[in-house]
């Protein structure tokens, strides 16, 4: 037997497959609240990861460097101070007074290279004190989000294999229920769907207003959607609606008020 075209399908018809696909996509959205924040928080973790060890390369680096730098003013020091050595010795065989306040001007030179050069020195070690720890609290920041990683992790691995049998048997049914809804009705309730808050992108009559944003719906309207001839939405929010009764929803009946006593009667009863 030919299979029947969604097209073909009468109005009833397609509000309850509809009805039937939101009840499968709401039981795998509860599956999704029960995993809660944990993917989200997972993935900020594994963020937050990549970025301390970013920082902790980039402090190393920096320790690197300044130590290179400690190095190269040391040597140029050591320089320094050779220059000195042989400059003052050369002043024992000057010829004159000029000579000699050459040499001296170059050892005044190097005396001021080293003390610059110490200067350099005592800042760059406490450069390299201060990027010590920062080293050593990203390193203890690291080890903590690694911990808290593999604990959310575990968490979220117990959660999905829990429930990852039922979602892919909701999945699967999902899909053979949206092979009998025809394209455009289809795209339409996922877009309402998606843009409603809980969910729900088919919703009956409740109370005489919608199940899905609570706005009153007139009674003209309310006789339109139990007729089942055509597909309504809610004015309010744009939910499609189905009667109760299609959906298999038994709602309560208002309970019957008792009419009150009429006083006259009372009095009558009395005056007998």
């Amino acid at each position: 037997m030919a299979k029947k075209d969604p097209a073909e399908y009468t109005v009833e018809e397609k509000l309850k497959t509809l009805y039937e696909l939101q009840t499968i996509l709401s039981e795998i959205d509860k599956i999704k609240i029960l995993r809660g924040e944990l993917p989200l928080e997972v993935k900020d973790l594994e963020d937050e990861i990549v970025g301390l060890t970013t920082r902790l390369e980039n402090i190393n680096n920096d320790i690197k460097n300044i130590r290179e730098n400690m190095v190269a003013f040391r040597e140029e020091m050591e320089q320094a101070k050779r220059n000195i050595d042989k400059y003052t010795e050369d002043q024992n065989n000057v010829r004159n007074n000029r000579e000699f306040d050459l040499l001296n001007k170059e050892i005044e030179y190097n005396r001021l290279v080293i003390e610059h050069d110490e200067k350099k020195i005592n800042d760059a070690k406490r450069q390299e004190q201060q990027k010590n720890e920062e080293l050593e609290k990203a390193t203890v920041m690291l080890d903590e989000r690694r911990k808290d990683l593999e604990m959310k992790k575990a968490e979220l691995e117990d959660i999905v294999s829990e429930t990852k049998a039922e979602e892919e048997k909701l999945r699967e049914q999902a899909r053979d229920l949206e092979l009998n809804i025809e394209p455009r009705l289809l795209t339409s309730f996922k877009r309402i769907r998606k843009n409603s808050r809980n969910g729900l992108g088919i919703v009956y009559v409740e109370r005489d207003a919608c199940a899905g944003c609570f706005s009153k719906i007139p009674p003209q309207r309310q006789m339109d959607i139990r007729m089942r001839k055509k597909i309504i939405v809610c004015e309010n929010c744009g939910r499609i609606m189905i009667d109760p009764e299609l959906a298999g929803v038994q709602q309560e009946k208002p309970a019957e008020t008792q009419a009150p006593k009429r006083r006259g009667i009372r009095r009558a009863a009395k005056a007998e």
